[in-house]
């Protein structure tokens, strides 16, 4: 007798729980690992599968976006494994970081096990943890010259780390050996072990509530709802193919623009991307798997729409095109190293191309760089050796309804920028300001947000790293908004201060103390024409710091007719209605004559 569809009620219920257990998962790893890239960046990702087709579930809402679609093909690998090996057994646990199979780079590191109910295979859980060192010829693993993944550290292809509740302590040794940070290291290994207690304990939980045939229905039915509500969204998209086109600045090896195309066709209720175009291969470490590629669309089309719940069905609607021998597809043994600049291109030009079809749902153009600074050296006062990893906040893109995000986290990662306090605590620098970057937004009748500027001296022997992008190709603005302020690194060594090569590239370049970093992301790009900003929150964005008085009147048009000081640095500003709708028509005019 086949188990009736749960009723509304039951089915909020179980999803709720679900997510609550995700999210659980993802504290208590953010709670228990010793590396600050997981404890206060919340580099990490938790979530439950389907235990046949390895589709998600649900996830926990702390983590990172960038892991939780490629999960899905890590865990329905993993259940291919166990199952040409006689199946989970309880107690199976499976590691893995191999960046074809799975995703994103090789510091992310994958644990996969089985959660068993009533003596039965009920379901599939899945953490992954970023390491703040996997070996490699970088410390921490960013390396902008990498020209092979060896170089960028161990390979774990999916291995047992625990068989039936026994661990491999071998291959915890050998872990160990091969990076920085062992003590670190083999703590986080056991924070992400344990959150399979918590995970399991919540599932047995809810089974005993509810009933296994109860729980079963009620997952298939969240992933054909996911699907339902997915295809409602594509249907209102006018059918058609909407094109764009954006660039990676170079790949850290060759000093040439990597091309990402993208055409998009939208046909009823399902929807079609298609990267053919796009560049090569890279030699360096611009590339990612096309898995990532797969889970950066769907983090894209998750900000055109937010209220579908992701899970398996959310993406059954839609179908990707990779090419292989791309930067975007990335084979053994391209490095991939520097996969999240790629991701945010990819991110990027799906807005690009459904802001062509449906711009009241598409955002601009956001900072569009991860901006990875990595420390690394012997404290001079502790003596013990360290590894520092900043990854970069910035502006988001301006929308139909409103301004960008201002000093928001990387929509491809989310990962926090760590604490001021803490990093001068564990490491031999002082942080000389931290601050919001004037003009960085795109200027639009919504502005982009702005970007953020940081800059730090050491005070004891440290080798700095830099690996980001968007320094030539600065992020765009869509339905007449203006780009954002690109990227912009520069060091200060012996007192003279210097941009590096790649510009927003540099590799393992030491400092000695008094030397100084200084780095400034991009903003957001702007939305609509500038003209038509609203002359009351122009006066704010220059009160706040957001828009320079210079850029209000070339670029917004306005003309100021007061500028009353307030404190060093900042004034309070009035605008001249009359004169700037006579100034705004003049630009326009302007504009008009020149696009003729």
């Amino acid at each position: 007798m086949s188990t009736p569809p749960p009723d509304p009620v039951t089915l909020a219920v179980v999803r709720g729980a679900l997510e609550q257990i995700a999210d659980e998962m993802d504290l208590h790893l953010i709670h228990a690992a010793l590396s600050p890239i997981i404890s206060e960046t919340n580099d990490c990702a938790n979530g439950i599968f389907h235990p046949v087709t390895g589709e998600t579930i649900a996830q926990g809402r702390y983590g990172l976006p960038v892991f939780l679609a490629y999960m899905q093909f890590s865990v329905q690998k993993i259940i291919e494994l166990a199952a040409a090996s006689g199946g989970f057994k309880p107690g199976d646990l499976w590691i893995m970081n191999d960046t074809y199979l799975g995703g994103s780079h090789l510091q992310d590191v994958q644990l996969i096990g089985p959660v068993f109910a009533d003596g039965e295979l009920f379901a599939v859980m899945a953490t992954t943890g970023h390491w703040m060192d996997i070996g490699g010829n970088v410390p921490g693993g960013w390396g902008p010259r990498a020209t092979e993944i060896h170089q960028e550290g161990i390979v774990i292809p999916p291995v047992k780390l625990y068989d039936q509740g026994r661990r491999n302590d071998a291959l915890v040794a050998m872990f160990r050996a091969n990076v920085r940070l062992p003590e670190e290291i083999a703590g986080d290994l056991a924070a992400m072990t344990n959150v399979f207690a918590v995970g399991a304990r919540g599932i047995e939980a809810l089974v005993r509530r509810h009933g296994r045939a109860t729980l079963t229905a009620c997952l298939d039915e969240m992933i054909a709802h996911s699907e339902r509500q997915m295809r409602s969204h594509i249907a209102e998209i006018p059918d058609g193919t909407y094109r764009f086109e954006d660039a990676i600045d170079n790949d850290g090896i060759e000093d040439r623009p990597l091309p990402v195309r993208l055409a998009v066709t939208v046909a009823g209720d399902t929807m079609r991307l298609d990267f053919t175009g796009t560049a090569p291969t890279a030699r360096g470490p611009m590339n990612m798997s096309r898995n990532t590629t797969v889970s950066s669309c769907m983090v894209a089309l998750k900000h055109l729409f937010p209220d579908v719940p992701v899970n398996g069905g959310t993406f059954r609607p839609i179908t990707i095109e990779v090419p292989p021998g791309t930067v975007l597809s990335a084979q053994y043994p391209a490095p991939c190293g520097g996969y999240l600049e790629p991701m945010g291109r990819v991110i990027d030009v799906v807005f690009g191309a459904l802001a062509q079809a449906c711009p009241e749902r598409t955002p601009a153009a956001f900072f569009g760089t991860i901006g990875v600074v990595a420390i690394s050296g012997t404290h001079p006062a502790r003596r013990n050796y360290f590894v520092g990893v900043f990854p970069y906040p910035g502006g988001y893109g301006a929308t139909r309804v409103g301004d960008g995000l201002v000093n928001g986290t990387p929509p491809q990662s989310m990962a926090n920028f760590m604490s001021l306090e803490m990093s001068e605590h564990r490491f031999p620098l002082r942080f000389d300001h931290f601050r919001m970057r004037e003009d960085s937004g795109g200027a639009g009748r919504h502005r982009g947000g702005c970007g953020t500027e940081y800059g730090f001296t050491v005070w004891g022997d440290t080798t700095v790293s830099v690996l980001g992008d968007r320094a030539d190709h600065a992020p765009f603005g869509i339905c007449g908004g203006k780009p954002a302020q690109a990227n912009r690194v520069e060091f200060v060594t012996g007192g003279r201060a210097w941009t590096p090569q790649w510009r927003s590239k540099q590799d393992k370049q030491p400092l000695a103390p008094g030397d100084a970093l200084r780095a400034a992301s991009p903003g957001g790009g702007g939305f609509g024409d500038p003209l038509e900003r609203d002359l009351a929150t122009l006066e704010r964005d220059l009160d706040g710091g957001y828009v320079s008085r210079a850029t209000a009147e070339s670029v917004y048009g306005v003309v100021v007719a007061h500028e009353t000081p307030i404190a060093p640095g900042r004034a309070r500003y009035r605008l001249d209605p009359e004169a700037s709708a006579r100034r705004r028509q003049a630009l326009a005019t302007q504009t008009d004559e020149e696009n003729r």
